[in-house]
């Protein structure tokens, strides 16, 4: 879950496993009802449109919202670098001595 809005509960959010960013945690109780509007339509999260078929992408360091019409290359791009990056770890490892980890593989 992204939203550009507040959160509430994230001890539970976290113990259940659910992936979430948020702009900020949040304890109101707005009281209210939920109804459905659309679907498939651009929106706008933290001044970033987000269309239909666009690729999100999250860690722990933030999120990116990658176009459809490049995500391929992105996703290329992207596996290459991961790749460079193991490997030029790796080798530092074995300079330092250090032992290798789960983050190498």
């Amino acid at each position: 879950m992204v939203t550009n809005g507040g959160v509430r509960d994230t001890d539970e959010i976290i113990l259940q496993g659910i992936p979430y960013w948020s702009i900020f945690c949040s304890q109101s109780m707005v009281q209210g009802r939920l109804e459905f509007d659309t679907k498939d339509i651009p929106v706008s999260v933290g001044g970033v449109q987000v269309r239909p078929g666009d690729m999100v992408v999250a860690d722990g360091d933030g999120v990116i919202v990658v176009p459809q019409e490049i995500a391929e290359e992105v996703a290329r791009v992207a596996h290459e670098e991961h790749a460079r990056d193991k490997q030029n770890r790796r080798g530092a490892y074995q300079r330092l001595g250090k032992k290798e980890d789960s983050s190498l593989k």
